[in-house]
């Protein structure tokens, strides 16, 4: 577990949302806020990002709905609009006039669309494996899954047709494919374990579907790809080796952002800031410190 130097709630459509600050908001250096995937994960996972706390403020809230935020269970709420008002409330809450935004997965959805508006103060943009379009991440994600084991996509296909997604055997076969796309680090470290134990599975099947690659919720047909070319904030866009979130793709969207920079990580996959943690920190720090401080 991390220390948080200073932890609170703040009101959202909805309900309240928890934030913690690694760091010191009354520095000069322009925070970090860090925007996690799911939908209906908690922020624990993105944990090593407060490796940067020494050079810069690192922001980490749990989404409504998610890790220790109100869990009102609405479906109303499950929309991205009501979850980039988030970032206003935090944003009016903590004085952030000036901020770096950090999104993975499902969180890059919402940053992406959140630096599309162009917001005031917005420093740079940091696109972690992103959510941007689900048919290509569909499309990627099917071919992967047909690379699986014989014996490992036989007991998918056959449980997805008996409606048996909750069968242990296929948990036990998707973990296959968690394993080599999701978080390649053996055993899972106890901040992606305690993201899966504070999931909240009712939002992550309404707005995206009963794994990583079948998408049925609310996200399905969103296209978020013609927002990038409105992006103006400098961006990084990263992804690893075997992302979910595969390379090609996430390259082709990096090219869509004027002046985006892309870095893929080796041997890495959908969370490379823990598979490759100083490598992916590192990077980090050089992109933030060639913006304002």
């Amino acid at each position: 577990m991390i220390h948080y130097d200073a932890e609170g709630h703040v009101d959202v459509p909805g309900g309240r949302i928890w934030y913690g600050i690694c760091g010191d908001l009354s520095t000069d250096a322009v925070p970090l806020l860090t925007v996690h995937g799911g939908p209906g994960m908690s922020h624990d996972y993105l944990t090593p990002l407060a490796d940067m706390a020494p050079e810069r403020p690192v922001i980490f809230y749990d989404q409504l709905d998610a890790g220790r935020s109100e869990r009102p269970n609405d479906p109303a709420n499950w929309a991205l609009p009501r979850f980039l008002t988030e970032l206003d409330a935090i944003r009016d809450a903590l004085t952030l006039t000036r901020l770096h935004l950090f999104g993975n997965s499902w969180g890059g959805t919402i940053a992406a669309a959140y630096a599309s508006a162009r917001p005031e103060g917005l420093q740079s943009l940091i696109l972690s494996s992103p959510l941007i379009h689900p048919d290509t991440w569909l499309a990627d994600n099917a071919a992967y899954r047909a690379a699986l084991p014989p014996e490992t996509l036989a007991t998918m296909d056959r449980c997805e047709a008996e409606g048996r997604t909750d069968a242990p055997e296929y948990l036990a076969a998707v973990d296959v494919f968690y394993i080599r796309h999701l978080c390649r680090t053996q055993p899972w470290p106890e901040e992606v374990l305690r993201t899966f134990e504070a999931m909240n599975p009712d939002c992550y099947a309404a707005m995206w579907g009963p794994n990583e690659f079948t998408c049925s919720g609310v996200l399905r047909g969103y296209d978020g790809r013609a927002g990038l070319a409105r992006i103006t904030a400098p961006t990084l866009v990263t992804c690893g080796e075997y992302d979910e979130a595969t390379p090609t793709s996430t390259a082709r969207f990096a090219a869509m952002i004027a002046g985006a920079q892309f870095e893929m990580f080796a041997n890495a996959s959908h969370m490379a800031f823990i598979e490759t943690r100083a490598a992916y920190i590192t990077r980090l720090e050089r992109f933030l410190n060639a913006r304002t401080a």
